[in-house]
């Protein structure tokens, strides 16, 4: 089970960068900003593939410890955070040579973007978490679980 849990970390990091990498290009277009200087496509794909491995690591260590409750557990520690991570992009301090337009202009560009590719990594591993990991079901009365 660990192989596979692994591989769906890897997996959906990767495809979690090029789903950023897609946006952020997609965005750059849009909006007329480029935010390249301060985030580089090879941090991108890192984060994401690092933060998704972590995920199925504690995903795999939920599941060991508490057989019964540990995918709900993961569930909700994952997304509390995921929320928790939005904290970093909304206290950057940008470099003053990024000053073109005028700082609150960058802020405001920048604080929507950040936020919405911290979600990226998590939306992608719980999409293809049903692919990798077949389903633990408990039947209550017994309290034995059933893998199928």
């Amino acid at each position: 089970m660990f192989k596979r849990v692994l591989f769906l970390g890897i997996t959906a990091g990767i495809l979690s960068g090029l789903a950023s990498h897609i946006f952020m290009m997609v965005y750059k277009e849009v909006m007329i900003v480029d935010f390249s200087p301060v985030l580089k496509a090879y941090q991108l794909y890192a984060a994401c593939v690092f933060g998704c491995v972590l995920a199925s690591m504690g995903y795999f260590a939920a599941v060991k410890v508490v057989p019964r409750f540990g995918e709900i557990i993961f569930n909700l520690l994952f997304m509390i955070l995921s929320f928790a991570s939005i904290i970093s992009p909304i206290m950057h301090i940008f470099p003053p040579e990024l000053d073109v337009k005028g700082i609150d202009e960058i802020t405001s560009y920048f604080i929507p973007f950040a936020i919405t590719l911290h979600f990226f990594p998590a939306i992608a591993w719980f999409a293809l978490k049903p692919i990798f990991v077949k389903p633990i079901l408990i039947d209550v009365e017994s309290r034995q679980c059933a893998k199928f």
